[in-house]
């Protein structure tokens, strides 16, 4: 069965539809009420965050005709910006057009009236590929702007756009979406694919997410794909790789029972089974992660109810109660390192299980 790329059908048509960017999307809204579009955007963040949805949202928001509600998505130019046909709006992937030629280019169609629309638009994706003599070009025009341009940059590196760039546009930081907002996106988005999906297979897609809607939509769309009318836990765990429950379950017991002999013989079943450590590893993060705030703040255990089951959470309860807050402080320390350790050995799963024995051999 073809994968349904959800990500895509998906994708926010408006900024009430933009989600865990409230921080942006209000800035933004207010600014094309007041119409005071600045000439030059900056988003920052991780991938899969909406950076370039919002960019398409602001640049049909700042040609829209509609009075109020911009955009509106229904005039003609809104039309136009949404179908990729506008003359008026231009996206450049600096990853694959990254040289002087082409901002020279860019440079000379900005001073040119635009087309139609109040203004011309330009959107450059990865714009810290560009190389430093593309950047010195672009750097020019953002300087002086033609009134009619308005420029959208959009980066995951922020630190390798010059500081020159930066400080001649409006920035925004995009943030990674909260488990909880992801969770409910994938319920909602199921349902309108005629699925349903539970709250734990909705947790572990939010788990793999690493905070990214695009991953999550995606994985949800394989899940849609090969899934039946509900998708459950298992089928997540089937076609991701994600450990069992009951084999992080005694790898947590053995850590917090301090026995590092069932802790390694857990490691050594997650090996057997062709387990990717970091993966596990990400399991192990999140469990403790959630003990420690369950010990340090009680009132979290109504946060964790909206994304795990109640099960789970009785778990993690019973657990956080068998370590103190040092201990589990020293624990998530251990993971934390391993977790960026991991990759420098070349057997994968040592860093683990020299973790797993200090973190139950702990004092």
């Amino acid at each position: 069965m073809k994968e349904v790329v959800l990500y895509r059908k998906y994708r926010p048509k408006n900024f009430s539809e933009v989600l865990g960017q409230d921080h942006i999307v209000n800035v933004l809204k207010r600014a094309l009420e007041l119409n005071r579009v600045a000439h030059a955007y900056l988003f920052a963040g991780p991938y899969g965050t909406g950076k370039t949805t919002v960019a398409r949202i602001l640049a049909r928001g700042a040609v829209c005709s509609a009075g109020e509600a911009r955009p509106c998505n229904k005039c003609e130019i809104c039309e136009e910006f949404a179908a990729g046909h506008a003359f008026d709006l231009v996206e450049l992937d600096a990853a694959s057009s990254r040289g002087i030629d082409e901002i020279r280019t860019l440079r000379e169609a900005a001073e040119l009236m635009p087309f139609r629309a109040p203004y011309k638009v330009y959107i450059i994706d990865e714009v810290h590929m560009l190389t430093r003599e593309a950047f010195n070009a672009l750097l020019k025009t953002l300087e002086e702007p033609p009134a009619h341009v308005i420029f959208i940059l959009a980066t995951t590196e922020l630190a390798k756009v010059p500081d020159t760039i930066i400080s001649r546009c409006q920035k925004f930081d995009f943030h990674k979406i909260p488990e909880d907002v992801l969770q409910k996106s994938l319920v909602a988005v199921a349902k309108k694919e005629g699925t349903e999906i539970d709250a734990e297979a909705a947790g572990l897609v939010s788990l793999f997410a690493d905070g990214s809607f695009r991953d999550a939509q995606s994985m949800l769309g394989q899940l849609v794909s090969v899934s039946g009318e509900k998708i459950q836990g298992s089928d997540v765990r089937m076609l991701f790789g994600a450990p069992p429950a009951s084999l992080v379950g005694r790898m947590t017991e053995a850590v917090l029972a301090k026995d590092p002999n069932r802790a390694v013989s857990a490691v050594d079943e997650m090996v057997k089974s062709g387990i990717d450590p970091q993966i596990f590893l990400k399991f192990l993060l999140r469990d403790f992660r959630n003990m420690f705030l369950l010990k340090m703040r009680p009132e979290y255990e109504k946060e964790l109810a909206k994304m795990m089951p109640d099960g789970t959470v009785m778990d993690l309860k019973k657990n956080a109660d068998k370590a103190g807050e040092k201990e589990l402080e020293q624990i998530l320390s251990l993971l934390i390192e391993t977790y960026s350790a991991r990759k420098l050995s070349y057997l994968p799963h040592l860093p683990l299980e020299l973790a797993i024995v200090k973190a139950a051999m702990r004092s």
